[in-house]
């Protein structure tokens, strides 16, 4: 039993207050997850600055975190040298730290791999900052103030581990692609079929984590020309198993439940923004809730909001 939450605002005026609303949703999930808790927020962010007689490029912010003590600049300064590219250090935390970096990921992870192989890579976008500790929401999100964090919209995860260990790793969101998250309430009975099949196509698993294999299999066929909408069918065509599904992109905010419907999945829409929640409760404080249209998806209907 798990708990996931997500809010996608349409009014671009609640944007500088995202991570309040998110944050006590998330907490209200506690119940439901007491293990770990995670949280991915997508923000407009401005373009890199240009150089002079060149056009202004974009910058990719990569969400690291270590259980040793880092000292982020020097790692910064390190990946620099490793990749030929300016990186900027946006601390999080003693054990987290956003590295801000022209285009180009593919340098920049295999980098970071190469040169500190135990700093991991929770997620990166142009958009998409990811946080993810072991602990209660509540205190995870006061760790890395949270609430204070803005943002047009957000996911997250409480997590009760049924199939794996109990670690940062194993948390959710999982972002296997840029700009790409997802949170996961249940379980898949074939992800090991699924996980060696990806395995065979070259792409890897980080943990033994089924939820991961999904967010795998999502990015997989969208790095395909898929776009989110097929890639979800395709995790309800071959991933077997009782599940909600929240996944986002850097525009998109799409919930998918199982066949059966076994998880539960409550959304609520307002001119104002769609949230979702596993529990009608974690939606209760938001503004405007008693006037907005509130429903269940019904089984294998996949819902998408694009901004």
């Amino acid at each position: 039993m798990c708990g996931i939450v997500g809010l996608h605002l349409k009014n671009p005026g609640l944007q500088p207050r995202l991570g309040e609303p998110l944050t006590q949703m998330l907490e209200a999930m506690t119940t439901r997850g007491p293990d770990s808790a995670g949280i991915a927020v997508y923000a407009d962010r401005d373009p890199a600055p240009a150089a002079q007689g060149q056009e202004q490029g974009q910058e990719l912010r990569y969400s690291l975190r270590s259980n040793e003590t880092i000292d982020w600049d020097l790692l910064a300064k390190r990946i620099a040298a490793e990749t030929g590219r300016d990186v900027r250090v946006e601390p999080l935390g003693s054990d987290s730290a956003v590295f801000v970096s022209p285009a180009g990921e593919a340098s920049v992870l295999a980098a970071v791999r190469r040169v500190a192989p135990q700093v991991t890579v929770p997620g990166f976008g142009r958009s998409m900052v990811v946080v993810k500790d072991v602990g209660a929401p509540a205190a995870i999100c006061a760790r890395y103030g949270i609430p204070g964090w803005g943002g047009y919209q957000g996911i997250g995860h409480t997590r009760m581990a049924t199939e794996s260990a109990v670690t940062t790793a194993h948390s959710h969101p999982f972002a296997p692609a840029a700009d790409l998250a997802l949170v996961h309430n249940g379980s898949f009975s074939n992800y090991a079929t699924i996980r060696g099949r990806l395995a065979r196509q070259g792409i890897r698993c980080d943990t033994d984590n089924d939820s991961e294999v999904a967010a795998r299999l999502v990015a997989a066929r969208m790095a395909e020309g898929a776009d989110l909408e097929e890639g979800l069918r395709t995790v309800l065509k071959e991933m077997d198993g009782f599940f909600t599904l929240l996944v986002t992109t850097r525009t998109q905010f799409a919930v998918v439940r199982d066949s059966f419907a076994c998880k539960p999945a409550v959304i609520a829409e307002t001119p104002d923004y769609v949230a979702m929640a596993s529990e009608y409760h974690a939606l209760a404080g938001l503004p405007g809730i008693t006037r907005a249209r509130v429903f269940e998806p019904m089984p294998e209907e996949i819902h998408v909001w694009t901004r």
